[in-house]
């Protein structure tokens, strides 16, 4: 299924939109059709932000992981053409670009391979500079309360059919009280639209807020034991061809294909505590 441009809700009631303060329109332009200027400098900014990650997350804190050589091997061996979709929950502003630290240099400082992610309109992209760097960084800005059909939405499922690598938060926001939120259905949009089903690896983290916490003082700590735990990919493809030949709504299909990787994801979890818990003790 082809992606649709920023649509309303199929039974077309009004959708109040939240205020952006700072226009981002000019920026999905520049990220859909990245011309030269926009290479040399994300190649830059991918590059340096993926070796401060490594220094933080590998040499400066204790991270324990498990099963990286998952995602390791999608970015290297997948075929071409192939989109790679990654979740993850959300504990701190730091957990992308943190995450990222663990892989291997050639993957963490190459654009190419690198993913694209969402970031919050209202943090990342609130003046030019700011929204200069986030867009080098191959990060997309999203409203939060605006909806499935928004531009950042089209645009992931837009870099999917490129067979490019996209990293969600599907939690919609930091979550500061670990508690277990409904998570948003825009990735479910994004897989149900994706012209193929990409591969759909599952991350779940311990420690990153401690790392950056989400109260003041603001600033990179060091020496935290931090867990990560990457799943194996989640195999939808029953789902799917069960959704696709049965008359459901748009809608309810988000919602299924969401509450799947929900369940997927509070199986990795409950497993990510107990390995978090066993290193801890140690």
């Amino acid at each position: 299924m082809n992606s649709k441009p920023a649509a309303p809700p199929p039974n077309g009631a009004a959708v109040q939109q939240p205020h952006i303060p700072y226009n981002i329109d000019w920026i999905f332009p520049r990220l859909r059709r990245p011309n030269r200027l926009w290479h040399i400098a994300s190649t830059g900014v991918i590059g340096l932000v993926g070796f401060f990650s490594k220094i933080v997350i590998v040499w400066l804190n204790k991270a324990r992981v498990h099963n990286i050589d998952v995602l390791e091997n999608a970015l290297e061996n997948r075929p071409k053409g192939k989109s790679l979709l990654t979740v993850s929950n959300h504990h701190s502003c730091f957990d992308d670009p943190g995450i990222w630290g663990l892989l291997k240099l050639r993957n963490v400082c190459n654009k190419n391979v690198i993913r694209w992610s969402m970031a919050a309109h209202d943090i990342c992209f609130t003046c030019k500079a700011h929204s200069l760097f986030f867009m080098y960084g191959k990060c997309i800005p999203v409203v939060r309360g605006g909806g499935v059909y928004q531009p950042a939405v089209d645009l992931c499922i837009e870099k999917l059919k490129l067979g490019d690598w996209v990293h969600v938060f599907p939690e919609g926001k930091v979550n500061m009280t670990k508690e277990d939120l409904r998570f948003k259905w825009g990735v479910g949009r994004i897989i149900y639209e994706a012209p193929d089903l990409p591969i759909i690896i599952p991350i779940w983290h311990i420690g990153m807020d401690d790392v950056l916490p989400n109260e003041p003082p603001y600033y990179l700590r060091m020496g935290k034991k931090l867990t990560y735990n990457f799943g194996n990919p989640i195999d939808l493809s029953a789902l799917m061809e069960r959704l696709r030949s049965s008359p459901v709504s748009e809608e309810e299909a988000r919602k299924q294909i969401t509450d799947r990787i929900q369940e997927e994801m509070m199986i990795l979890k409950q497993e990510t505590e107990r390995l978090h818990s066993e290193y801890v003790k140690s």
